[in-house]
């Protein structure tokens, strides 16, 4: 099966609200990913933008190819990706794109499998849906709010469904592969974790937790930013999980496109555990603006 094969030749269950959105947004990100490999295979023209993070031409012709897409398909809809200048007026709009044309960009260069591509659609401040595509397993993660969440493999999809772990102590960790800090060996000491998974894709650790390989991801930093968990958010959630600030505030995307309070997110069991153990260990970050 090729990357870019439609929708319409997948057995895909679209669930009746917003199926023509996330039919486009599985194509596109498909495109996308095909586009993607096929340029790793040449120069890629890394180069470093605030924050010390690298962008590559594959990232910004993903972007392209996704923002023009669903511009054309919704032209009334605001799109926002990370490799584009965000118009502010964006973020008031009732409905929002928000495109990450590759996540977890240092996985992509090394040559690995652990980036993504993602597109997540906002409504009224929430995600309405999400799909994080992996193209080099050809694995793609998507969600709607009647359809379930699912993963594509192989042209067919199947439900997913978080895990039924009930106590911190017992979850399966997954943390960043470029990104760690020692305050993750603070969070598995407080919680009692010994388990832990090293991916890059930000999507790609909330879909393994929506598909009950994993059971948290938690990130103290502020460098996640709106783009990086609006789609995952909307699999997880129709998956039974739940993602949150470090204090169990519910994600708001009209508001800072960054992530400042941190993130958590589990399978949801175990996810007021996990935030009433951890609210002392990053107390700093409470009043965080």
């Amino acid at each position: 099966m090729s990357e870019d094969q439609p929708t319409e030749e997948l057995r895909i269950p679209l669930g009746q609200k917003y199926i023509l959105e996330i039919a486009r947004a599985i194509d596109l990100a498909r495109q996308a990913g095909a586009e993607v490999v096929r340029l790793r295979r040449g120069e890629l023209g890394v180069e470093m933008k605030a924050g010390d993070e690298p962008v590559t031409v594959a990232d910004r012709r993903a972007s392209e190819l996704i923002v023009a897409g669903l511009r054309q398909t919704f032209p009334n809809d605001p799109v926002v990706s990370e490799e584009l200048a965000p118009e502010a007026a964006a973020f008031a709009q009732r409905r929002l794109w928000l495109v990450d044309p590759i996540d977890g960009t240092k996985d992509f260069i090394r040559g690995g499998d652990g980036f993504s591509v993602m597109i997540g659609l906002v409504v009224d401040g929430r995600p309405a849906l999400g799909v994080v595509h992996q193209p080099t397993i050809d694995r793609t993660y998507f969600a709607t709010p009647d359809g379930g969440a699912h993963m594509l493999h192989a042209g067919t999809a199947r439900d997913l469904a978080v895990s039924a772990v009930a106590t911190a102590g017992e979850a399966r960790l997954v943390a960043s592969a470029s990104h760690r800090t020692d305050d993750i060996d603070r969070v598995k000491e407080r919680l009692g974790i010994e388990d832990e998974q090293n991916i890059g894709s930000v999507g790609v650790k909330l879909c393994l937790i929506a598909q009950g390989q994993r059971d948290l991801y938690v990130n103290p930093s502020a460098k996640t930013k709106a783009w990086d968990t609006c789609a995952p958010e909307a699999i997880l959630a129709a998956a039974g999980g739940r993602l949150s600030d470090l204090f169990g505030d519910a994600i708001d995307y009209r508001g800072d496109m960054r992530h400042k309070r941190g993130l958590v997110a589990s399978n949801g069991h175990i996810h007021g555990e996990v935030v009433t153990k951890l609210g002392s260990l990053f107390a700093h970050l409470r009043e965080a603006q």
